[in-house]
């Protein structure tokens, strides 16, 4: 089973190293301000709003997934 406060927290931690403002990352990605919110409220991500996060952050969804400590993708 997958941890929404580990997903939620991956996402902030990578905009954080990046200097990015969650804001702006869910815009650019076509998501709503509440996007993050609604992780930890149980309502979840729908695959393709992860991958976009995922792609925007260049880190790869099964780090933010919390399935690897390696946040790069393998291209």
């Amino acid at each position: 089973m997958y941890n929404a406060q580990i997903l939620s927290q991956r996402i902030k931690e990578q905009a954080k190293k990046q200097r990015v403002l969650i804001r702006d990352m869910l815009s650019a990605c076509d998501l709503s301000i509440n996007a993050i919110s609604q992780i930890t409220d149980k309502k979840g991500l729908s695959c393709f709003s992860l991958a976009r996060i995922a792609d925007y952050l260049d880190c790869s969804v099964d780090y933010l997934l919390g399935r690897t400590d390696n946040p790069e993708v393998n291209r």
